[in-house]
């Protein structure tokens, strides 16, 4: 048995402002529309396995994330976030296991762990 993918649900009463933010603040474009469910997807397929974190608190003193979502350039992500007049609410920071991330909460209060693997010098 292998797990070949891992699609977090989020529960909306409409999801045109969610589809509007994940499509302006992260590129992503939706690869299925039932009107009751969307389901949105980058446009390259993505190399990472499918993953599950379970935490007692999301690192740094911060409360756990409902989704963690990396990305290959979070300076673009945080110009998007500024154009959008949203605020982090944590970070940006780079952390001490080797990543570079903020929180970001989404329009149905989802806490958003938005990362990237730091560069190595």
């Amino acid at each position: 048995m292998t797990v070949r993918r891992i699609v977090a649900n989020i529960a909306v009463t409409d999801t045109g402002p969610s589809q509007a933010f994940y499509r302006d603040i992260l590129g992503l474009q939706p690869v299925m529309d039932h009107g009751w469910i969307v389901t949105l997807a980058a446009d390259a397929p993505s190399p990472a396995r499918p993953q599950i974190g379970i935490a007692t608190q999301g690192g740094s003193g911060t409360p756990v994330p409902d989704l963690s979502i990396e990305v290959d350039d979070l300076d673009a992500v945080i110009a998007r976030i500024e154009r959008a007049g949203l605020q982090p609410e944590y970070g940006p920071a780079l952390e001490p296991w080797g990543v570079r991330r903020l929180f970001l909460r989404d329009p149905n209060g989802r806490l958003l762990n938005i990362l990237e693997h730091a560069q190595e010098s």
